[in-house]
């Protein structure tokens, strides 16, 4: 099995920079991808980024592009999203999510606890 924690939520003003990490624990990763995903209140779990463990190869949300950049490092089972030029509607619960890689989150099996970003104008 696979265990994730995220750390790095907080609150930031619009226009502000905040680093998310998700630190990961069990098999080995060289199968999965690792995704990030995004939640407000009253709204469905929406993608926001995904990285193969393996390649590195990404791929984003339209609302994310050129402000968000996902990457991760092999040595430490960490993957993070470096997120700048912050809006009021990134704020969210932020998931870090592990599986066979998609946008959907049926592509995901394991998940993290997720953490809170709040971004006020």
């Amino acid at each position: 099995q696979v265990q994730l924690v995220e750390f790095g939520g907080g609150s930031v003003q619009a226009g502000g920079s905040l680093r998310l990490s998700c630190a990961a624990s069990g098999r080995t990763f060289s199968s999965y991808a690792m995704g990030w995903f995004r939640q407000a209140p009253g709204k469905e779990r929406e993608f926001v980024a995904v990285i193969t463990w393996s390649a590195g190869s990404t791929n984003y949300a339209d609302s994310v592009k050129g402000r968000f950049t996902i990457s991760r490092d092999k040595a430490k089972n960490t993957v993070y999203l470096q997120m700048s030029s912050l809006k009021p509607e990134d704020t969210a619960v932020y998931y870090c999510a592990a599986g066979r890689g998609s946008s959907r989150t049926l592509g995901y099996g394991y998940w993290g606890q997720g953490t809170q970003v709040t971004v006020s104008s």
